[in-house]
């Protein structure tokens, strides 16, 4: 996980025009990246879980930055059973190298992910669905929520519903990233270098769940259906 900067952002994003360079895996006449890979995941409803989440009562101790240059406005709040945050979507691409997430494709890139696949390796940014979380701070500690590596995360965004799970960590002062392979299921622009989306993302984090294997997406989704479904009961 690495601290982003729109600066770094804009101006690498400026320079690819200028330059007149398409990414690597684009061309003036390919289907948009924003297509997304599937329309509703589960069984719940993208507006009945949002329909649970309209209001906040406040679990962290301040508020968190979306990006290095904004203002922290974003709270951690508390459901029965989950916990949950509105925020924007960076794109994560850290973990094992693939063909769009790498050092030339992500200026930020790693080849590590805080939590760790079956058989040992990093996360597969580009092929799994995953939501990084803020590394424990005085603002907020995930674990002592009952947040933990490969637990169940519903990713709501244009009125769609992807499971993820909880796959890296990232900066203790901001919010609001997930993997490759979330945007794209969620019709995100997935570029790590100029894509996301500034605003309108949900994230609800399912309390004491863990998909296993971590990495195995359809596992995700079965878990994540059955505790969305009782979040709905619960709340």
């Amino acid at each position: 996980m690495r601290l982003r900067s729109l600066t770094l952002t804009a101006a690498s994003g400026a320079a690819l025009l200028a330059a007149g360079v398409l990414p690597a895996n684009a061309s003036a006449t390919s289907a948009p990246r924003t297509t997304p890979a599937s329309a509703q995941e589960g069984t719940v409803s993208a507006s009945d879980l949002l329909a649970k989440v309209t209001s906040c009562s406040q679990i962290s101790n301040g508020k968190y930055k979306t990006d290095d240059e904004t203002s922290a406005t974003v709270p951690v709040c508390g459901k029965n059973g989950a916990v949950f945050w509105k925020a924007d979507m960076d794109i994560d691409c850290d973990g094992q190298r693939t063909t769009n997430c790498n050092e030339d494709r992500d200026p930020w890139y790693q080849d590590d992910t805080a939590f760790h696949q079956s058989d040992g390796k990093p996360l597969k940014a580009e092929s799994l669905p995953y939501v990084v979380v803020p590394s424990s701070s005085s603002i907020w500690n995930y674990s002592g929520a009952g947040i933990k590596g490969g637990g169940v995360v519903a990713v709501i965004y244009n009125n769609k519903v992807e499971y993820a799970v909880v796959g890296d960590t990232g900066p203790t002062k901001i919010i609001g990233e997930a993997s490759y392979a979330t945007a794209k299921g969620l019709g995100i622009d997935s570029d790590p270098a100029t894509g996301g989306v500034d605003s309108g993302v949900t994230y609800i984090l399912f309390k004491n769940s863990k998909v296993s294997p971590i990495e195995s997406h359809s596992a995700a989704v079965t878990l994540g259906d059955q505790l969305a479904r009782q979040f709905l009961a619960n709340n």
